[in-house]
């Protein structure tokens, strides 16, 4: 008990005394490069891969493709691609079984935020790409083209203040 209350107050003085106002992901409770929305720790990988790929990239470091339940939680995951000029990235979602919308972390697909006239399914188009033309918006894309994706995994108490 007293290990995490030292780890807690270590955390807090972290945050107190860093510049800006930013202070340690750990604290956080997100590893190192991630960030932290709502109770989900985001990644954004800028190495262009197909959307499978993406997928077992983001499975290697205990994540998924990521998934989005609300529109806030849609534009704090938008800002993440800010840095690549919000370019076309890989989420989670796709409907390569039988034209039924799905996350691959296995999460309700229950917000969407599709452009007008999609999900179309273009030539067989499986793949959920956020960040499509001048709105923003989400579209159906082949698997197999190579983009930037955003891992998301769930907040790990291992992170909080108790590695050494």
């Amino acid at each position: 008990m007293k290990l995490l209350t030292v780890s807690a107050l270590l955390c807090v003085m972290m945050a107190m005394s860093t510049v800006a106002g930013e202070y340690s992901q750990r604290c956080r409770g997100c590893p190192n490069g991630w960030s932290r929305i709502h109770r989900r720790c985001f990644l954004y990988v800028p190495r262009a891969m197909n959307w499978a790929t993406a997928e077992r990239n983001c499975l290697s470091m205990g994540a998924n493709l990521a998934s989005v339940h609300t529109s806030a939680e849609h534009q704090l995951i938008q800002r993440l691609t800010a840095h690549n000029g919000y370019g076309v990235t890989w989420v989670g979602g796709t409907d390569a079984s039988g034209g039924i919308w799905l996350w691959s972390d296995g999460s309700r697909f229950n917000y969407q935020n599709w452009c007008g006239g999609e999900p179309n399914n273009y030539l067989k188009q499986d793949c959920l790409q956020i960040n499509y033309s001048g709105s923003k918006c989400w579209d159906d894309q082949h698997c197999h083209v190579n983009l930037p994706s955003i891992c998301a995994r769930k907040i790990s108490r291992r992170w909080v203040g108790t590695e050494a």
